[in-house]
């Protein structure tokens, strides 16, 4: 094939190779998926909300053990009185680390609120990749991990999984799947509780 042939088979085709090229790096590089995610949750279109009945839909057992970067267990039992704002999540999850920014957004604006508990659960089985990811990525958001059985009306496997409690300790809240939190109308109805 001559130099010019190449040249206009590139010329017309160069569209289409584009576009295969793009889909073969979000198909098999974990940050563009991340970075093609979070910039939808940006959009608006992937925020959720708290219903005001919700809880009655689920059991009123959400209690579970965690532990902190350092292993010092505790459960949520102990924060009962306090709105508990839990995540599960993995690093490597696109979905979890596409709204890792929404999350954090939302811990910077909250985290001085007395009534009002972070629990960003790892579930990454080297928990040491968990830490690093946040430390790399300059998040804020604090580091646990499960410290035993949770139960499935809090966590069934799915992430990212969401689940808000109430200061009954009862869900009033999850959501499995990205979501962006970081929004005014959730910052209030999460401070309304």
């Amino acid at each position: 094939m001559s130099s010019e042939k190449v040249f206009t088979t590139i010329k017309k085709n160069w569209p289409n190779a584009l576009i295969w090229g793009i889909l073969a790096i979000l198909l098999f590089s974990p940050g563009a998926k991340s970075w093609l995610l979070e910039q939808l949750i940006k959009t608006g279109l992937f925020n959720t909300e708290i219903k005001k009945d919700a809880h009655e839909d689920f059991a009123t057992n959400a209690d579970f053990s965690y532990a902190d970067s350092s292993g010092i267990a505790t459960s949520t039992k102990a924060l009962r009185g306090k709105v508990i704002f839990i995540n599960f999540w993995a690093t490597w999850c696109p979905p979890c680390r596409a709204e890792m920014s929404s999350l954090n957004e939302l811990y910077l604006k909250l985290r001085n609120e007395k009534n009002i508990v972070f629990l960003f659960i790892n579930e990454d089985e080297d928990k040491r990749k968990g830490i690093d990811y946040l430390n790399k990525n300059n998040l804020s958001i604090p580091f646990y991990s499960e410290k035993g059985n949770v139960p499935n009306e809090i966590f069934g496997g799915s992430l990212p999984t969401t689940v808000v409690l109430n200061r009954d300790g009862k869900v009033v809240l999850k959501h499995e799947g990205m979501a962006g939190y970081n929004s005014d109308e959730f910052i209030k109805q999460l401070k309304g509780l």
